[in-house]
């Protein structure tokens, strides 16, 4: 045997050896590379028995048949990346040819909600308008007109009609999820004059809606949008869909309060809604004049980036973009709109958008703050205890006065060198909790205001006991909550003023009263020093005693010009002794049961509150029945209320 074999032998040892580790190698970092993101990488750390039984498994793998290895690497790429599945986007047809679902309590609601909810997990966007008795602004049943109908579409056309009136003046609670989806900033709720509705809906029933998006601004941005017949709900359907709506004068002046609306009427309101998200979906781009289209759906972000600037924007005609003159007549054409009587004047009244229509807002009236309302700087008693939050300028005259020293900056923290006049009762006091500068109610951020949970005008008349440390009442709302909220309140007032014959605004509630005896006597003197024979001698004679009367005149006495001069200037208003505020009424009725009567009231705004606006931000320990314990303890039951 040469003495070249032994030796070859170990040189192919040792390079079989090196090629198959190289290629166990290979095959494992493809491995690891083609594994989950979400799989578990082994720590580079571990015990080497755990490195050697990786190995051993991926040569287990690597020795698997081949159908096995290609069926395991499809599930591992399946795993890796969760594709949403494609929904049907129905045609402008199809959408129109579903069925509405009408709702007049929160039970109805409730069953129908759960399908809206997954609906707007796909698209977060609803067809939205809303349909009142439009006969002179003043209802069939006598009262003044407010919005009677809600209907509300879904990307599939599923289409819910809410019937208001069922709600009205606290018959029954508004379901809190259609509560939070009106406000929810996530969802857009889009239609011609969407923003307007909104303000209907505030001062009609103190709904607050947020995230609308009218279609007339988003037809104008499309340039592809061709627009010839105006800028209504009726001529963009029938321009952008080739879809004809019914605007008869019949129907959209038609009872929209009655017991039992009509297949015309309940059709005629939903595909309002049904076309308006059929519109804002066909100018997006999601679907196809061809037929149904295919879609992953959109997340809000995605749609309110290609909404950008035309969120929560009352409707403006802009007036730049025109193209020479033929572009500037083609838009005159578009705004020119037909008498609002007219049947063919599309669908609600619009205003003409060429005029100056200074329209505010919703909430516009209130001035929102320019700094954060709570600094959150805590101040110390001398041995440390915490005493309280407040803010920074507060904390900073202590510093000035040299009556307190800085314990730190993050958070600003003053330990006084006094005794405080008073310690909480405890660690878990409302005054000890740092607050946030937010909406109690919707949690925005970056607009709000000062919202006195129980109103000043009550507040102003309770003894100074109870108006001692009363920022608990005290909460931030933005200017559309804010605004929902006073319409909850006056709802609440009304119903005090009934309950204690306080009113607001009548006559036994006035502080001056109008005398009739006085006006009667003020016109006879005008009457009578208008020039010329005019006036029978008979009247002259019944206009000069009545005078002479008033007076306590002599009737063979004259009335000289200058007499009747001071009668014509008199003044007709007279002092009312029995005016009492409306507020310091409703107080008194309360404060004859002493301080838990008024505690009482008290209570019933604060939970009125949490009721009528379901707050979601509430600072932690917030309470209905804040202070009263401690009130009870401190002043007794029988403390003599001594009202402001």
């Amino acid at each position: 045997m040469s003495h070249r074999g032994p030796l070859t032998a170990v040189i192919t040892t040792i390079l079989g050896a090196t090629l198959g580790g190289l290629l166990i190698w290979q095959v494992y970092r493809t491995k690891r590379k083609r594994l989950p993101p979400i799989q578990k990488v082994a720590d580079p750390v571990e015990a080497p028995h755990a490195v050697e039984n990786n190995f051993k498994a991926v040569e287990c793998e690597y020795i698997q048949p081949p159908h096995l290895v290609e069926k395991e690497l499809k599930a591992a790429q399946c795993q890796t990346t969760q594709v949403p599945p494609l929904v049907q986007i129905p045609s402008s047809e199809q959408l129109l040819g579903m069925k509405p679902v009408m709702v007049s309590s929160e039970e109805e609601w409730q069953q129908l909600w759960p399908r809206m909810q997954e609906e707007l997990s796909v698209f977060p966007v609803l067809g939205f308008d809303c349909e009142w008795v439009k006969m002179k602004n003043v209802s069939v049943k006598g009262r003044a007109s407010v919005v009677s109908l809600l209907q509300m579409a879904s990307y599939s056309g599923l289409c819910v009609l809410v019937k208001l009136l069922a709600f009205r003046n606290g018959q029954q609670p508004f379901p809190l999820s259609l509560i939070e989806a009106l406000r929810d900033p996530r969802i857009l709720k889009v239609g011609v004059g969407c923003y307007e509705d909104g303000k209907r809906l505030t001062r009609d029933y103190g709904l607050s809606l947020t995230c609308t998006v009218d279609l007339r601004y988003l037809a104008l941005r499309q340039k592809q949008a061709v627009v010839n017949n105006g800028l209504s709900l009726k001529s963009l359907a029938a321009d952008l869909l080739n879809v004809s709506l019914d605007k008869s004068l019949e129907l959209r002046c038609s009872d929209w309060e009655a017991d039992e609306l009509t297949l015309e009427q309940m059709t005629y309101a939903a595909r309002d809604a049904q076309v308006s998200i059929a519109l804002f979906l066909h100018l997006l781009g999601f679907c196809s004049e061809a037929g149904p289209a295919s879609s992953r759906g959109s997340s809000y972000s995605e749609l309110a980036s290609r909404c950008q600037g035309l969120v929560d924007v009352p409707f403006r005609s802009r007036g730049d973009g025109d193209n020479g003159a033929a572009e500037g007549e083609r838009k005159r054409r578009m705004w020119k709109t037909p008498p609002p009587e007219s049947p063919e004047s599309g669908d609600q009244q619009v205003p003409d958008p060429r005029k100056n229509n200074k329209r505010k807002p919703l909430g516009v009236g209130y001035s929102a703050r320019k700094s954060p309302l709570y600094d959150n700087c805590f101040l110390y008693a001398p041995d440390g205890q915490p005493l309280c939050t407040c803010d920074k300028k507060k904390a900073k005259w202590y510093l000035d006065k040299g009556i307190g020293v800085l314990q730190s900056e993050e958070p600003f923290v003053v330990k006084l060198l006094f005794e405080p006049s008073g310690r909480p009762d405890s660690q878990q006091d409302y005054y000890l909790t740092a607050k946030e500068n937010l909406c109690v109610v919707c949690g925005k951020v970056d607009s709000y205001i000062r919202k006195n949970i129980v109103p000043h005008e009550y507040r102003r008349h309770f003894p100074t006991e109870m108006k001692d440390h009363n920022s608990h009442d005290i909460l931030l709302l933005c200017t559309s909550c804010h605004a929902a909220s006073n319409v909850h309140d006056s709802f609440l007032k009304q119903q005090l003023a009934e309950e204690f014959a306080a009113p607001q605004g009548c006559e036994e509630g006035v502080r001056l009263l109008e005398d009739s005896d006085r006006r009667r006597v003020r016109s006879a003197a005008r009457a009578l020093l208008i020039p010329g024979d005019g006036l029978p001698e008979k009247r002259r004679k019944e206009l000069q005693d009545l005078i002479k009367s008033f007076l306590n005149m002599n009737e063979e006495v004259e009335l000289t010009d200058e007499v009747l001069q001071q009668v014509a200037g008199l003044e007709t208003r007279i002092f009312n002794e029995a005016y009492v505020p409306h507020g310091l009424k409703v107080v008194q009725e309360y404060a004859v049961q002493g301080l838990r009567g008024l505690m009482d009231l008290e209570r019933r705004w604060r939970q009125h509150f949490l009721t009528t606006m379901q707050p979601r931000h509430l600072p932690p320990l917030w309470s209905v029945d804040h202070n009263h314990s401690k009130f009870l303890r401190k002043y007794g039951e029988e403390l003599p209320i001594n009202l402001n």
